[in-house]
Formats: C-alpha cells, sequence, structure tokens
C-alpha cells in the first residue's frame, strides 16, 4: 500500500486529554523548557552564550543552551567540524553596508539553509539562538517600522565552518527568517521581531496562521487548476475571515453552524450527504480532524469507515464544543493508497506507507520553482511523521514501493513539480491580495514553502494530493537528506541544495534593500536597448540623476534630476568632468555613487567619479580599456609572473590613423586580419581583411563614411575615427559577463556566439549558459577575469569578447560596462542575477549581494534580426504584434535593440528573439520552428547555420 500519512484508528491526542481539553501549544505560551539529555556532549560549557546587555531568564537561557547543542549534534552528524567561540574578539564589519542574512529559530530546521548560505555567501549567514541576540530599533522617517540589529550570532562559511561571534557594532540585518513552528521555544518573542521591520522578511505570525490553516489552503487551493486536496466537509462557528463569501468548490463544503447548541440534526444531514456524494471517490474512510492555530502541531484525528456516519456525526459533535472563531472541525476522505505491484509479481505490493514533501521557492520575477523532493517509506499500519522516518529520493522511494518503470518515475516527478508549484503560485496570489497589517508588515513576502502530498490513483494515473502546507518541516526534511552527502558535496556538489534557490532569493532582496532610496548620478541616457534601466530603478527604489546631451531625450522624464549636457565630444572629458562635478555642487546633489551604462561615457564617467570622490575603477584603467590597440598592446607585455601570463590571451594589433600606418601595419600583423574602429562598438564598421589592397579599401571606405558622431551616433564616433589593424584567430566566440568588486571575481556568466556573416562580425545568434566543457568555461573566465585585472579594472561589471582557440582563449575587446543587447535581460532570467543592480551596488562601494555560485534555470537560444534581411517582417503592423504577442505568452523573449527602421551599410542588430528550454537542443528547435514560421530564416540569412554551434 502507498499512501501518506496514514490515519490511526485512535486519537493521538484522546478526547478528554489535557491537549483536546485546549491547553495552549508552545506557539501561543511559549514551551515551557527544552528536552534535557539529547547530546552527547556539554557544549555549551565552554562558550558564551550571554549577549552583553541582554540577560536572559532561566527559561529562556534554557533553550538557548539547547539550541547550541542541537546545532553541534547536526554538525557532529554532518560530519562537520564543532562551532568555534571567537565571541572574545568582537567582529566590527560595515553596519548598514554589507548583507546579514539572520535566522532565528531551530539549527535543525534551517541546518540546509544555513549551510547553502555559508557557501553562496561567506560570513553573511547568520543564526541566533535567542531573541536576546537580536534587537529592534525604530526607523527614522518609517513610521511604525523598526530596523532588525545583530549583536551575537553563529556565522556559516564555506566546508561548513561555523564561529560564534560577537558584533561590536551589531550588524544590520537586510533579511529575516524566523522559525514560528509549534516546537519553537522563542515562539511569541520571535512573532514580535519579525513584525514591521524595514528589511525583507520572509515569515510572519499572521502568515504562518494563514499558511498552516488547513481549511483556509485548501480551500485557497482548490480554487487553482492543477491542485488537487481531498474532499473536505468543514464546520465552524464563525469561518476564517478570507473564506467569509468565498464560492464553494466541489471537493470543498463549508458549513457555518449558528452557535454550539441544537446542531444535531444539520451536522448529521451533512455528514451523510458528504459520505454519500461523489466528490469521494473510491475513498472507504473519512477522519475528522480539528483545524485552527491552536491546534496546530497536534496532530489529533480519528478514523472512520465511511459506511459508518453516526460514528462521524458523534465525533464531529465532539470536537464542536471545542471551537473558537475561525476554528473548524474537519471531515476529510482519505485518499484511496496506490497500491504499486512489485516487479514480475502478479500480487500488489508490500502495504507501505509514503510521505512524499517538496519544498518550493520564490525566485525571480515571483515565480515558484520546485527545489527538491523527499520521502519517507514506513509501515502502511502505523503512522507516519516528519520526524519518525527516514528520508529518501522519490526514486528511491518509489522503488521501495514497487514502481520503478523510470517513465512513470519520471512523470509522476513532473506531476508533483507543477502541483507543489502551482501551490506555492496559489500562496502567493493570496498574499499579493493581503494588506500590510495581514501580512505583519510591509516588507514580509512568503518565499518558500513546504507541500506534503499523499498519492492516490484516478484510473490508471497516479495523482499527488496536497494534504498540507508548512513553512519547515519539509525544508528540514530535505536537509537530512543532505546531510547524508554533507562531507562529499561540500568537497564537490552532487546536486543543488534545497535551500539555494532561497538564498538566491534572500540575497536579491538583500540587495534590493541595500539599495532603497540610493542617490546615482547617471552619466548618458543610451538608446531604446537601455530603455529596463528607467524601469528597474523606479522598481528599486533608486534616486537617479541624469546628465544627457539630447534635451528631449524621452529618460529626461524619468529621473529626479535632468542635466542637459554635451557629453560627445570625449577630447575634452578631463574639462567636462570639472564642469559637472561644479554643477552636482551647484545644484546640491547628494550622490551615493555615479556610473554609465554607455560605452561613449566610461572615461567621462571615471574622471568625474575622481573630481567628486565617488567609487569607480581608476580613469586610466577606463582609457586602456576603451582603445582596443592599447588593451591588447598593454596585456601582450604582462608577461607575469604570476603564471600563466595574461599577454597568452592577448592578440597582436597595430593602430591605424593613415595610409602609411597601414602599409606598415600589412607587415606587422599576420593577414587574413580584422579591421575595426578604434573605439567602435557595435561590430560597425569592423571587416574581415585578407590581404594589403583590402586593408586599404576598408581603410579608405570608412574614413570617408564615419567621420564623426552625425555619421553614426552612439558607437564612439565622438572619440575620433582612428582604427587599428589585429590579427584573426579561429576559434568559437563568447562573451564573459563579469562583477568584480575590490579586485575579486564575484560572479561570471559565459554565453556563445554563433557564426557571424564573413567579412563582418555582426553578432547573429547567441546561446546562454555556454556549451563549452567545464575546463574550457573556467578557462574564458580567468582569461577576461586576468585581462581586467591586467588593465586595473578593480570595480565594476564588465563585458569581455573572447574565442575559444587551439591555443585557448584570445581577447577580442574589454567592454568596461554592462553587457549590452540582450545580456542583462537573459542572465536575470537564467540567474536570477541583475547585473544593472550589481552595477549600482558597486558605484555606491557596496558588495553586489550575489550568489557565490549562481546556477542557471535551464537555456536560451537567441537570433539577431536585422533591418536589411527582415525589413518586411520588422515594418508590418501585424508582424510585430505576433512577436510581442508570443513574447507576452512567454512562448519567446524579444529585446528591441534599436528604434528606427533605418537599413544602411553599418548596421546594429534590430532586435533579438529568443526561446527557452531546458537543453540548448531543445531551446534552438523552438527558435528554428519560430523563425521558419515568421520568415526570420531566409535564404539570405541561414538560421540553421547561425544556430549550428548549438547542437
Amino acid at each position: 500500500m502507498l499512501c501518506l500519512d496514514p490515519l490511526s484508528t485512535e486519537w493521538d491526542c484522546p478526547l478528554g486529554s489535557k491537549d483536546l481539553d485546549g491547553k495552549e501549544g508552545p506557539w501561543k505560551g511559549g514551551a515551557a523548557l527544552p528536552p534535557t539529555g539529547c547530546f552527547p556532549g556539554p557544549w555549551y560549557q565552554d562558550v558564551s552564550l550571554d549577549c552583553k546587555g541582554s540577560p536572559e531568564e532561566a527559561e529562556a537561557r534554557a533553550w538557548t543552551v539547547y539550541y547550541y547543542g542541537l546545532l553541534q549534534s547536526c554538525l557532529q552528524q554532518a560530519g562537520l567540524p564543532e562551532t568555534q567561540d571567537r565571541s572574545q574578539a568582537p567582529r566590527t564589519g560595515c553596519p548598514g553596508a554589507e548583507v546579514t542574512l539572520c535566522i532565528l529559530g531551530s539549527p535543525s530546521t534551517f541546518l540546509s539553509l544555513l549551510l547553502e548560505g555559508g557557501v553562496q555567501s561567506p560570513g553573511n549567514m547568520l543564526l541566533c539562538l535567542s531573541p536576546a541576540w537580536l534587537m529592534k530599533v525604530a526607523a527614522s522617517g518609517q513610521e511604525g517600522e523598526a530596523s532588525l540589529l545583530v549583536s551575537k550570532a553563529v556565522s556559516f562559511y564555506p566546508g561548513g565552518l561555523t564561529f560564534l561571534d560577537d558584533f561590536v557594532p551589531p550588524r544590520h540585518a537586510t533579511y529575516f527568517l524566523a522559525g514560528l513552528g509549534p516546537e519553537s521555544g522563542h515562539g511569541r518573542e520571535a512573532a514580535e521581531l519579525a513584525r514591521n521591520l524595514t528589511c525583507p522578511t520572509g515569515a510572519s505570525a499572521e502568515l504562518a496562521r494563514l499558511l498552516e490553516d488547513r481549511l483556509l489552503m485548501r480551500w485557497w487551493l482548490s480554487q487553482q487548476s492543477g491542485v488537487a486536496v481531498p474532499a473536505t466537509l468543514a464546520f465552524t462557528h464563525r469561518p476564517p475571515g478570507l473564506l467569509r463569501g468565498g464560492h464553494a468548490s466541489p471537493e470543498l463544503r463549508l458549513v457555518e453552524l449558528s452557535g454550539k447548541e441544537g446542531q444535531e440534526t444539520l451536522v448529521k444531514e451533512e455528514v451523510e450527504a458528504f459520505v454519500h456524494s461523489e466528490a469521494l471517490g473510491d475513498a472507504s474512510q473519512v477522519a475528522v480532524r480539528l483545524s485552527g492555530w491552536r491546534w496546530r502541531g497536534q496532530q489529533a484525528l480519528c478514523l472512520h469507515l465511511r459506511v459508518e456516519p453516526s460514528a462521524v456525526v458523534n465525533t464531529v459533535l465532539t470536537l464542536l464544543e471545542k471551537l473558537e472563531e475561525e476554528e473548524s472541525v474537519l471531515v476529510e476522505a482519505v485518499c484511496p493508497p496506490a497500491r504499486l505491484p512489485l516487479p514480475g509479481s502478479p500480487a500488489p505490493g508490500p502495504e507501505l506507507a509514503m510521505r512524499i514533501c517538496a519544498v518550493v521557492c520564490r525566485i525571480q520575477g515571483d515565480r515558484p520553482l520546485l527545489s527538491k523532493v523527499v520521502c519517507g517509506v514506513g509501515r502502511g499500519d502505523r503512522l507516519l511523521r516528519h520526524h519518525n522516518t527516514l528520508p529518501r529520493t522519490l526514486g528511491v522511494a518509489l522503488a521501495q514501493c514497487g514502481l520503478e518503470e523510470a517513465a512513470q518515475v519520471a512523470l509522476l516527478g513532473q506531476h508533483i513539480k507543477e502541483a507543489a508549484e502551482a501551490a506555492l503560485a496559489a500562496v502567493l496570489a493570496l498574499e499579493a491580495g493581503l494588506s500590510v497589517e495581514q501580512r505583519g508588515g510591509r516588507q514580509v513576502h512568503i518565499d518558500f514553502l513546504g507541500v506534503d502530498f499523499v498519492l492516490t490513483v484516478a484510473g490508471r494515473t497516479l495523482i499527488p494530493v496536497v494534504l498540507k502546507l508548512n513553512s519547515g518541516l519539509c525544508l528540514e526534511a530535505c536537509g537530512a537528506l543532505e546531510g547524508m552527502w554533507a562531507a562529499p558535496r561540500l568537497g564537490r556538489s552532487v546536486e543543488e541544495a534545497a535551500a539555494a534557490p532561497l538564498v538566491e532569493t534572500m540575497l536579491r532582496r538583500s540587495g534590493r534593500h541595500l539599495m532603497d532610496g540610493k542617490q546615482l548620478l547617471v552619466i548618458g541616457a543610451g538608446g531604446v536597448s537601455k530603455k529596463f534601466v528607467w524601469e528597474a530603478a523606479r522598481d528599486y527604489g533608486l534616486k537617479l540623476h541624469l546628465v544627457e546631451s539630447d534635451p528631449k531625450h524621452f529618460a529626461s522624464q524619468l529621473v529626479q534630476t535632468f542635466i542637459h549636457f554635451d557629453v560627445t565630444e570625449h577630447r575634452r572629458d578631463e574639462e567636462n568632468a570639472q564642469l559637472l562635478a561644479e554643477l552636482v555642487r551647484t545644484r546640491n546633489l547628494k550622490l551615493d555613487g555615479c556610473f554609465s551604462f554607455w560605452d561613449d561615457c566610461l572615461v567621462l564617467t571615471s574622471l568625474l567619479c575622481r573630481e567628486l570622490g565617488l567609487p569607480c575603477s581608476p580613469p586610466a584603467a577606463m582609457c586602456l580599456a576603451k582603445q582596443k590597440s592599447h588593451t591588447q598592446r598593454h596585456l601582450l607585455r604582462c608577461q607575469g609572473p604570476p603564471w600563466p601570463a595574461t599577454s597568452l590571451h592577448a592578440v597582436p594589433c597595430c593602430p591605424l590613423e593613415s595610409e602609411a600606418d597601414v602599409e606598415r601595419a600589412i607587415y606587422q600583423v599576420p593577414l587574413p586580419g580584422v579591421m575595426k574602429l578604434e573605439f567602435g562598438s557595435g561590430a560597425v564598421g569592423v571587416q574581415l581583411v585578407k590581404d594589403g589592397p583590402q586593408c586599404h579599401e576598408h581603410f579608405s571606405r570608412i574614413l570617408h563614411d564615419l567621420q564623426g558622431e552625425a555619421d553614426h551616433p552612439g558607437i564612439g564616433l565622438g572619440w575620433g575615427n582612428a582604427m587599428l589593424l589585429m590579427e584573426f584567430v579561429e576559434g568559437t566566440e563568447h562573451d564573459v559577463d563579469l562583477v568584480v568588486f575590490g579586485g575579486r571575481l564575484l560572479a561570471a556568466f559565459v554565453s556563445d556566439n554563433g557564426p557571424t556573416r564573413l567579412p563582418g562580425f555582426t553578432e547573429t545568434a547567441a546561446c546562454m549558459p555556454t556549451g563549452l566543457a567545464p575546463e574550457q568555461e573556467a578557462q574564458m573566465v580567468q582569461a577576461a577575469f586576468r585581462c581586467c585585472l591586467g588593465c586595473g579594472l578593480l570595480d565594476g561589471v564588465f563585458n569581455v569578447e573572447l574565442k575559444m582557440t587551439g591555443a585557448g582563449p584570445k581577447l577580442i575587446e574589454i567592454n568596461p560596462r554592462m553587457g549590452g543587447f540582450y545580456l542583462r535581460d537573459w542572465i536575470l532570467e537564467l540567474y536570477g542575477v541583475d547585473l544593472l543592480l550589481a552595477s549600482t551596488m558597486v558605484a555606491c562601494g557596496l558588495q553586489p549581494a550575489l550568489p557565490a555560485h549562481p546556477r542557471a534555470r535551464g537555456y536560451l537560444v537567441g537570433i539577431m534580426c536585422l533591418v536589411s534581411q527582415h525589413i518586411e517582417l520588422l515594418s508590418s503592423p501585424g508582424s510585430r504584434e505576433t512577436l510581442q504577442a508570443l513574447h507576452d505568452k512567454g512562448l519567446l523573449r524579444l529585446n528591441l535593440l534599436e528604434e528606427a527602421l533605418i537599413p544602411g551599410q553599418y548596421e546594429e542588430p534590430y532586435c533579438n528573439v529568443a526561446c527557452a528550454g531546458p537543453s540548448p537542443a531543445e531551446a534552438r528547435l523552438r527558435l528554428l520552428g519560430i523563425c521558419q514560421g515568421l520568415g526570420i530564416d531566409r535564404p539570405n540569412y541561414p538560421v540553421v547555420h547561425f544556430l549550428s554551434h548549438f547542437k
């Protein structure tokens, strides 16, 4: 027999006992004293668990000691070292300017999250074992809200290392998550600490009351498609407020009673109708249980045969006397267990019960993502709970119950994924409709959910049925499973931790919190491809001030301050930086940072930051990276040590300012070569040249056609039209987007480019993540990072273009700003990392809140559309509406890169069309189908060829 949470024929908490007579559980009254004699070692005797200035009473102190011992026991069982006490040397840090992820709760519940946080953000994941280690301080300018300060905590680091630390001054929490379960010894204090904080908060007592109310959650889930719940009959004197006036569903009927007396007839009629209804399907039993906040954690239930409604009625009437407002008595169908045959045997398999629990997390874009599924298996005649079964994977559990066919296991796994993600989506929809007071604070949002399932059969299909939702038990079960592989996993990750997406969300929300209200000066507004900057700034709460040459630029209406200033004459950047600094002082702008995402303005931005004393890479480094021949020739001189030398990645080249330079370069640079603008961007004017005559011809054409900014705005002609000739290297082309802070590499994202339309080099296609082998990917990242360091680029978000050749990575050029085109959008979609937010944080001198090892959630493959090749498609209102509609439905990703449909010899891509998939091959096939259907694929623009690298 295969079932979850089988129900015994006797009460777990017998009727008439003090529990069912209404004794308050651990939540409302606070657990008295923790268990004793649980751990093998008196670890607490050698450490300082007291927090200066916040003495604890004996009961609270007992819980702190208990939790410290529990933490040591968890670490010991996972093969990890004991916590080291370094509280005698308080940590100083940068309060208010650093990520601080704070957990208050049971170490066993949150161990998976704590260890993963130590890996992804070393030293910033803090476990507080007592509310006395925390303090709320009223926030200035935000009435009714408070900041949360951490004075003492256990800090987590990679390798499972932990340290007991004091913080002087206290650290400011940027994310707070409190354990509010019935096992908590600090329930009341935790609830108060979590209420109305200025920092992002992942749980509150208000939301926990809603989340773990079986009646409310079943009613809400039953309204959603794709989520099955047990057929339920609910009796209540006064239903929860969110249920009043709600629509009934076939799976759930709510009966509101007028009083506690004289309800026997109504209860009898409703029970008899329920047990005879088709909603129960093949169920032969019903369970009766109490539902409500007081009863959480108390597994009080009773089984009755469906054919004995009188016994059900008697139980319901007994329990109705114990109800208070917004509590209920539930009569629910016991889902018929799925009987799975053993392989090769006609007889049913052994009667086994299986608990299935799933952890699902909120990720970028408020989307749900299943993180992990864990199961427990036990005898079918025994009650199975989270804490009395060994965790195992879904495949292993099903095999023990007789189901080993891979296709069926995969199909069931997909059904569980869809149901769990639909459950969180439903909860997020419910949360979105709640007021600040109902959520427990402006910053309170549910970021993860545990979903408990039972399996039943409909026809010949296994159906996962949601029994209940929880906030910590499923996470704890996943942590227990991961604990069995903790030591190997810390050496080399076997699979992603259940808490990994949650840690990423905690970091993302922390970054937003740190940047909320920051004042930044932006130099250069860019074009339509940078429209996302202004939308994101509003979403992040950034206060932007803009310096721009075009007085009518659309962004002038979207910023706090607009300064009209000609920034196109870059030969005067030093003088202009001084003038702009004076304008900033005159206007009394209180800036936290200054940055630019526009190629032409990067050197000016660096010079201005120097004038204003704001963080930025040095002007000399920006100048070196901006002038392509200087970049390569400088790196060629970086012979090391250390080895491998950066010079290995540089490519021979010669600057060209005259015909004489061209003639000289022909004999210095091996041909074929590549000619390009010294300060150009967007591959405009870049061409393959095979011999001397082609070099002279292309040089003359560029000097004639592209003389100044007016000839082709936005590609760097304000710096002049000097050119260079560099060696053409064979290989695949790649982009590496880096986040560097204080000379340290924080994150790197590698993408692949398709073959270009030679002799031009305008980008055609791309794929992310890279299809390179892991060793080659690591080489590519290190090459990009070393090239940036070699140029002196120590702080910022940089885009580095390279080729992977037979001799390793070779540098094409460094763009000392955030990657252009579609790159920011793709990285945000796949990894949940926003390069724009990272850029603004670096500009303010703050270390970006990024996971140390971001993982992609799928693949994207995209194709560029050109005006010269797709004018009919792009100029047709119907075709453009079709593209937008497909984007809105999530069938493709559309990134507009230009605004005007102007064909020309020196064109840039107009837009990028991309498709997602679980593999590059699947994403490629989807994109190819769309391109063929819309007419993007054509004889002169062979999409199949451009996508050939991504098979």
